[in-house]
């Protein structure tokens, strides 16, 4: 047979492509059920079978058929593919493939190529002590765990972005293609240059059912599937059948025919054409579930249908009946055939992968450490603010971490457009104060541009599109394939691809066991817009749950960042774009917010973690006396709080001893023992002291400095006013108001926590309680804040 770009694919290639496959279904199922005999040397018996029989056939026989065909393309190409399985539960066939390919025993050089070797592998699967049932990240080749159904095709096509090179085939399967983040997926043609990027090669495999029944697209026409991924930018390639012979000489010249469209494709844009309106392949795969497993079982049906999802045969060990059914099922794989008398895979098997770094096993873009080159980042300097008197002048905090980006952008772009640094945001760069990238970029827009737009362009590196979900998914497979970026958000809606944020934590906490993984860029979170300052969109707007979520995962992964004004934020953004393996959540407002530290005092304060801002305080005339209460703060609008009620305290109560602490690295508060920046005992009572009461102003839920705090000495004398589901569209200090944070409940608090009753207290608690009834009052009559607040700066406040 030739296929339409005139490789030839002839009976004796195909035949052993077809021993190939089954060579990986046999070791599927071998994982599945074997913890013994694995090459059934002898007549299978229960004491054969593992007590537990954990993992999923299903979907592996389309996954093992996709990876046979692509290692007879890459040989014939010498083409870079990296292999995406949206299906993580067919790990097993992943796993199987990479073993057969010769890279798992390279990785792993305790799972040897022999009978011994295929026990091991068999052994480890899904038992304690050995590998999950997902392709994760112990799997050579992955970068996509696929434990949580929707993220294939983002991560696909982050890993693509920037790597001119790379082809990615991602398979997607049937229920998959159901989930929403999934769906907006579809719409990469609209984003991926030709000219600088990979390009992604969808597989959609409809086997027709998820684990307890059909699926939309596996019932849907061909015709209409084919209408809704036309509608998208694709042009599919329809490829059907349950007779392998047919379907393998199909899927070759499938892959072959998207093969010739996509360097097709590159090869216009790549030279200087324009290529006019452009359709990216995509392949439809329709094969039976459980492909060439047990048909029928008790009389029911099961290949083709959803029982053939996870286990086909149950209580193997206790049913003498299924237990020959699965000695049948696999001695059908003829293993005898497969491997040699030492259990080594024969040599014209052998011979069928790709060799080196091309193996999909091998390939350094799913290691993307090894690809990884440090950012060239510029000095701080060019953009720290000039502060001379701490708190007494506004600034859009976040600006200059985009003026910051737009220089990575500047510096760090290829001669073909392409780079190592991409931000992605959902439509809200200019809104959040980053904008200054567009001097140097444009948004990536593969559409019809027209005279009216701003800023859009083919080139474009600025990644905008209206989804939470892919701008997380886009940036994890960017970074695993070795690039450097941050997701930039309104902090209520990163909560939409939150458990995206802890999967990908998950994903480094395992990967940072592996010493064959290199390091990867961190992931960076900013979030902005926040609850605080959101008061011209309302409550759905405000919400800062997003660190409670990140707070309990694996403490050598997660970092909590909540810089007070624009210099410790470069600090923070300079240290966060040089790390790796960890997942960065940094908070902090786009708003006007009072400026406090140099950019030099603000290096020493990040460093710290948390400092005691002493001009802010009164305990210089102490001595060594204890302050009679800490006034603390985490956070840009709570630092403004707390520092306003410390001026007042410092006007109204000069003699009352009060200590200011500020807190940038909110992790820290952890005991050392919980997390690696967590404060010594010593720094912690130096900062706290060891009994005086603590008001704490913090940017989020209370709960969570409760949660910090646990294991430290006298944890209840702090006590925590935060964000308590109190908003709507109202002015910047009714929101801290409605929360009960405002620096007039602060003093209040302060007052009743003092270990000593000052003098005039009594005047004070009545002043702050006045002030808060006249500006309910203000707010209501006039639409705006009170003028002593709304422009107060350190130093303002007025003697009583």
């Amino acid at each position: 047979m030739v296929d339409e770009t005139g490789a030839e694919y002839t009976d004796d290639e195909l035949d052993l492509d077809l021993r190939w496959w089954a060579a990986a279904n046999y070791l599927t199922v071998a994982q599945i059920y074997l913890q013994a005999n694995t090459l059934l040397r002898a007549p299978l018996a229960a004491e054969h079978v593992k007590p537990r029989l954990l993992g999923h056939w299903g979907t592996s026989p389309g996954l093992s058929a996709i990876y046979t065909v692509l290692n007879r393309h890459i040989r014939r190409t010498d083409a870079d593919w990296l292999y995406v399985t949206g299906p993580g539960h067919g790990g097993p066939a992943l796993v199987a493939a990479t073993y057969l390919e010769g890279t798992y025993s390279e990785t792993y050089p305790h799972i040897g190529t022999d009978a011994d070797g295929v026990e091991r592998l068999c052994r480890q699967f899904s038992t304690p002590g050995g590998i999950p049932s997902h392709v994760s990240v112990q799997t050579p080749g992955s970068i996509h765990e696929g434990g949580e159904l929707g993220y294939a095709l983002a991560h696909a096509a982050g890993a693509a972005f920037d790597r001119p090179d790379l082809l990615v085939a991602c398979v997607i399967g049937d229920g998959e293609a159901e989930t929403g983040p999934l769906s907006a997926s579809w719409k990469l043609p609209a984003f991926l240059n030709p000219r600088r990027d990979g390009a992604v090669l969808p597989i959609l495999h409809l086997n027709g059912a998820k684990i307890a029944g059909p699926t939309v697209l596996g019932r849907s026409s061909d015709e209409d599937v084919a209408a809704y991924l036309a509608g998208q930018g694709w042009a599919p390639i329809f490829v059907e059948g349950d007779d392998p012979r047919v379907v393998f000489r199909a899927l070759a010249a499938a892959v072959d025919s998207a093969y010739t469209a996509i360097t097709g494709l590159q090869e216009v844009a790549r030279s200087g054409g324009e290529g006019g309106h452009r359709r990216w392949p995509a392949i439809v795969l329709r094969t039976p579930k459980g492909w060439t497993g047990p048909h029928t079982v008790d009389g029911v049906l099961v290949e083709g249908t959803h029982r053939a999802h996870q286990v086909p045969l149950s209580g193997v060990r206790d049913n003498p009946d299924h237990l020959a059914l699965l000695e049948e099922w696999m001695r059908s794989y003829e293993p005898e055939a497969l491997f040699d008398a030492d259990g080594t895979l024969v040599p014209e098997l052998a011979g069928l992968a790709p060799v080196g770094d091309k193996r999909m096993g091998s390939t350094p873009y799913a290691n993307g450490g090894r690809l990884r080159r440090p950012l060239r980042i510029p000095a701080l300097e060019r953009y720290a603010l000039d502060i001379t008197t701490p708190g007494t002048t506004f600034h859009e905090t976040t600006r200059v971490f985009g003026e910051l980006m737009r220089d990575l952008y500047a510096d760090g772009t290829r001669p073909d457009g392409g780079g190592d640094f991409r931000l992605f945001c959902p439509d809200e760069t200019a809104s959040n104060r980053l904008g200054a990238v567009f001097e140097v970029t444009d948004r990536c827009w593969q559409l019809p541009v027209t005279d009216h737009d701003d800023g859009l362009g083919p080139d474009g590196r600025v990644m905008e599109v209206l989804s939470e979900h892919l701008c997380e998914g886009w940036l994890e497979g960017y970074l695993l394939a070795g690039g450097h970026g941050v997701f930039a958000s309104y902090e209520a809606f990163a909560m939409v691809s939150v458990s995206m944020l802890i999967q990908h934590a998950k994903w480094l906490q395992h990967a940072l066991t592996l010493p064959w993984r290199e390091p990867v860029s961190s992931l960076n979170v900013l979030l902005t817009s926040t609850c605080w300052r959101n008061d011209h969109n309302g409550f759905s707007h405000q919400g800062p749950g997003m660190i409670d979520s990140a707070i309990p995962l694996a403490p050598d992964v997660v970092r909590i960042w909540l810089p007070p004004d624009s210099n410790t934020l470069l600090s923070i953004a300079d240290h966060c774009l040089r790390s790796t393996d960890h997942v960065n959540l940094i908070v902090v407002d786009k708003q006007p917010h009072l400026q406090y530290l140099t950019l030099g005092e603000a290096a020493e304060h990040c460093a710290a973690g948390a400092s005691v801002w002493h001009w802010a305080g009164t305990e210089a005339d102490a001595g060594d006396d204890p302050p009679d209460v800490v006034l603390a703060a985490a956070g840009d609008v709570p630092t403004q709080e707390i520092l306003a009620a410390a001026e007042l305290l410092r006007v109204w109560v000069p003699y009352l001893r009060v200590r200011v602490v500020n807190v940038v690295d909110l992790m820290a508060l952890l005991p050392p023992g919980e997390h690696p920046h967590g404060f010594s005992d010593a720094t912690f009572v130096d900062l706290f002291t060891a009994d005086t009461d603590v008001v704490f102003a913090f940017h989020g839920y209370s709960r969570a400095v409760h949660e910090l705090l646990h294991g430290r000495p006298e944890v209840a004398r702090f006590h925590v006013r935060g964000f308590s589901e109190q908003g709507t569209t109202t002015t910047p200090f009714d929101m801290v108001v409605l929360n009960r944070m405002s620096r007039y409940h602060l003093v209040l608090e302060a007052l009743r926590r003092s270990r000593r009753v000052p003098e005039r207290g009594n005047e004070l608690e009545e002043y702050c309680r006045a002030q808060l009834d006249r500006h309910r009052a203000h707010v209501v009559a006039h639409l705006e804040d009170m003028p002593e607040v709304r422009d107060w700066t350190w130093g303002s406040t007025a003697s009583p």
